[in-house]
């Protein structure tokens, strides 16, 4: 697998890979192709020890408007039952890369975020939306149940099982304060503001302890159906790891010496220092 997708863009700087989905005229929509390439690149960016966060975001009006109709709508009536679990289970797949992916992922919702773009946003650690923004699991609009890529799994978890049944069999789009009313966003910012939020967030993880952050992820994944004790044993596993990782000792460290810490790879969310400018006097 390869970090050179052909169908939206990506940016790897100072620590922070950038996603941002590129059909600004389909507002973002998904085509068969974006759907495999995203997976691959979530799955990617896991071995990318210069990916420490990641942001997700769609150009122009929309964060994604689901599947494209012309391009996927219009084919799925010529598959039979076999072809269409085919393609339920690649969308699935995204959502599943993105949940797999042992390092923060933030969506940028900058648009309308509706279909498989809410499920997206939904599957992300974290949701900062533009004031504008507005996000609908619409599926039931169109037919098909509300429990698609995952929405059932995830929403009941950030917003309760009430106000989740209550989203995934109307299929209302909800704008940004009613989002963050409920749960769903975590910050509501100036439209001009939705990215560098985001990515302001995003270098904040980014120089902090990479390795506690994959531990981090990895229990707020598992834990769903553990029993207390099992998940007091699980975190108590986890943190004995952190403790022995290096970057324990260095906040240990830099806290005694009162500087900042400087956790293992973090160096590289720092712009190289500018070169020094020659004397005016100096020859030449």
């Amino acid at each position: 697998m390869t970090l050179s997708p052909t169908t939206f863009d990506l940016e790897i700087s100072r620590g922070i890979a950038q996603i941002t989905l590129n059909r600004p005229d389909r507002l973002n929509a998904l085509t068969f192709e974006v759907y495999g390439e995203l997976a691959q690149t979530f799955r990617s960016l896991e071995k990318a020890n210069d990916a420490r966060a990641v942001v997700i975001t769609g150009k122009g009006r929309g964060f994604c408007s689901g599947g494209d109709v012309e391009g996927i709508i219009a084919e799925l009536f010529a598959r039979d039952i076999t072809g269409l679990v085919e393609f339920t289970r690649v969308t699935g797949a995204l959502i599943q890369s993105i949940a797999e992916l042992r390092r923060p992922v933030i969506a940028a919702i900058n648009g309308v975020a509706v279909g498989a773009g809410a499920v997206i946003a939904a599957a992300c650690d974290l949701r900062i939306f533009a004031e504008s923004a507005r996000i609908g699991f619409i599926f039931p609009r169109v037919g098909l149940s509300g429990a698609d890529m995952g929405a059932s799994f995830l929403l009941p978890r950030i917003v309760g099982r009430g106000r989740a049944a209550e989203l995934l069999f109307f299929g209302d789009l909800l704008g940004a304060e009613e989002a963050y009313r409920i749960g769903l966003a975590n910050r509501v910012v100036p439209d001009a503001d939705v990215l560098a939020t985001a990515r302001g967030w995003a270098e904040r993880l980014a120089k902090g302890p990479t390795f506690a952050h994959r531990m981090t992820k990895q229990m707020l994944e598992s834990e769903h159906d553990m029993t207390l004790a099992a998940a007091i044993e699980a975190e108590a596993q986890a943190q004995a790891l952190c403790m022995a990782h290096p970057d324990f000792r260095e906040a240990f460290e830099a806290n005694k010496a009162k500087r900042p810490a400087r956790f293992l790879g973090a160096e590289i969310c720092d712009p190289p220092p500018a070169a020094p400018k020659a004397d005016a006097g100096s020859e030449t």
